[in-house]
């Protein structure tokens, strides 16, 4: 298949807010894609490339990409992938310049639009439209198969790209060969947000709620006495946290497989910040040394096979059941169960005052849906806000097209000037989008491709869960989850928030 026609149909799927239009674009191309290609093709509408960790920055992508003028035969998508799994193997001594080398000569086969695709894609900063859930939908009705069923395959076979092509060759025969299989990660259930504990109980009625810990998603797999762990992303990490291996070894149950949460904590058994649970996690690592600066506790939320019996199906009631028979109380998450708002809230309060940042809640009939967004869990967590300055801004692509979207915020330095603290394109209606485009172009300073620089005068309120150490920006800090509420006229520059409240903030989330 062309990488064009990929592109084109990734286009049109942003540009329409139609759910089932998505659907049917989506479909259309994938009944046309060769069966070698379609793990390719599912992967790049899903906003990803096959080659994990390519390990080439934003900054250096987009200098390529920029400074490249087109040119070329026509690029088909497996060529592409060629091109970026080569990249991946590019490593050791001369290879900075040999991966810019190569990335060239792909972008010099690229077309304007497939060139903002192709770099956006390479640096994870795709947003088209095709998420996962609708690429899934897409694909059942490419195969004439029911949606639930292409979920089902999809979450035990650990993604959509590999159940693709059975499902399309083979149809509902194709898909009834995936099941739950121990020793095989399973794609993890996703929680949507929900403003407060009174939102979140008045959406479930009576629920269970549980502590919601910023650490690192984990799957463990037990198998008499072989214990394997995975990231939510299906990467295998066993070697890097002994103490899950050992907490589950032990165990009566033969057979399990677990959904839970990893947090390394501090000497009084404070949970430590998320960047620094994820050093436990890196691809070099000294496990022992980490292990003892860094230890590792493992709470465990639920339970989706034990000694023989799938639980996927089973209500979550069910599965929370399972769950407290395998493990000892201390492997399990804080829970209630309750309809109450004054017992909900006073479980927040637990939370919170344990170093805690909110609190989930689940419906106790729903099934384990991987890979969904749905509305059986809910996630309730304490958002902050800070008055920053907008210093830039990226023109928009698919449906924001000609709009200036993603904003770069900064931070007053009382010695002078803006600390960048990192980029949104979240909380933007279209009249925001016409808005602003408006007031940055006014006042424009350079441009940088695809970037605009401004003067800094506007201040905008951005909600934020925390933040986190980053070595990319030059204050150390970067924003996680960050949203614009709105912009504040009634402040200048002057009156924005400064590095110092920035790096308090950040200081007291230790608690």
């Amino acid at each position: 298949m062309r990488f064009s026609d990929l592109v084109g149909t990734s286009e049109r799927v942003a540009a329409t807010p139609s759910r089932l239009e998505k659907v049917a674009l989506l479909a259309a191309l994938l009944k046309s894609v060769a069966p070698e290609e379609l793990e390719i093709a599912v992967a790049y509408l899903s906003g990803d490339t096959r080659q994990p960790k390519l390990g080439l920055g934003y900054a250096a992508v987009m200098r390529v990409a920029d400074a490249t003028g087109e040119g070329g035969a026509p690029l088909e998508l497996r060529e592409v992938d060629a091109a970026l799994a080569e990249l991946r193997r590019t490593t050791g001594k001369g290879s900075a310049a040999a991966r810019a080398e190569r990335l060239r000569a792909l972008f010099a086969r690229t077309t304007g639009d497939e060139r903002d695709f192709l770099a956006r894609l390479i640096v994870g900063e795709l947003r088209q439209g095709a998420l996962e859930a609708v690429l899934a939908d897409a694909l059942a009705a490419a195969a004439g198969v029911p949606a639930a069923e292409m979920r089902r395959a999809a979450m035990v076979a650990g993604g959509l790209g590999t159940v693709a092509r059975a499902a399309l060759s083979e149809g509902a025969a194709g898909l009834a060969r995936f099941s739950l299989t121990v020793m095989r990660p399973v794609q993890p259930m996703l929680a949507s947000p929900a403003k407060d504990v009174a939102a979140a109980l008045a959406a479930l009625g009576r629920a269970a709620l549980e502590w919601k810990l910023d650490g690192a998603r984990v799957q463990a797999h037990k198998s008499g006495d072989e214990v394997r762990v995975f990231t939510r992303n299906l990467n295998e990490v066993t070697a890097a946290v002994p103490e899950i291996v050992e907490a589950l070894r032990p165990l009566a149950p033969r057979a399990l497989i677990l959904d839970g949460e990893a947090i390394a904590l501090k000497r009084g058994g404070a949970p430590q910040p998320f960047q620094v649970t994820m050093r436990r996690f890196g691809r070099r690592l000294d496990v022992e040394r980490l292990r003892a600066e860094l230890p590792l506790a493992v709470l465990f939320f639920d339970c989706l096979h034990a000694e023989g019996r799938d639980l996927i199906a089973e209500p979550a009631s069910a599965r929370f059941e399972a769950l407290a028979r395998a493990l000892p109380a201390a492997l399990v998450i804080p829970r209630v169960v309750t309809a109450d708002l004054a017992e909900g809230e006073r479980f927040l309060a637990s939370a919170l005052a344990a170093g805690h940042e909110g609190l989930m809640a689940k419906a106790l009939e729903a099934p384990y849906e991987a890979g969904r967004r749905g509305a059986a869990w809910l996630k309730v967590k304490q958002a902050q806000t800070l008055d920053l300055v907008v210093l830039a801004a990226e023109w928009g692509n698919g449906r924001r097209q000609g709009w200036l979207s993603n904003l770069h915020l900064g931070a007053r330095d009382p010695a002078g000037g803006f600390v960048m603290l990192g980029k949104t394109f979240k909380g933007m209606t279209d009249a925001t989008l016409e808005w602003q485009t408006a007031e940055f172009l006014k006042r424009e300073t350079r441009r940088e491709g695809h970037v605009v620089h401004i003067r800094p005068e506007l201040v905008v309120e951005i909600e934020f869960n925390d933040l986190q150490a980053s070595p990319h920006y030059p204050g150390g800090l970067a924003l996680r989850f960050a949203r614009l509420k709105r912009y504040r006229p009634d402040k200048t520059a002057h009156e924005a928030d400064t590095i110092d409240t920035v790096r308090g903030i950040y200081q007291g989330q230790g608690r």
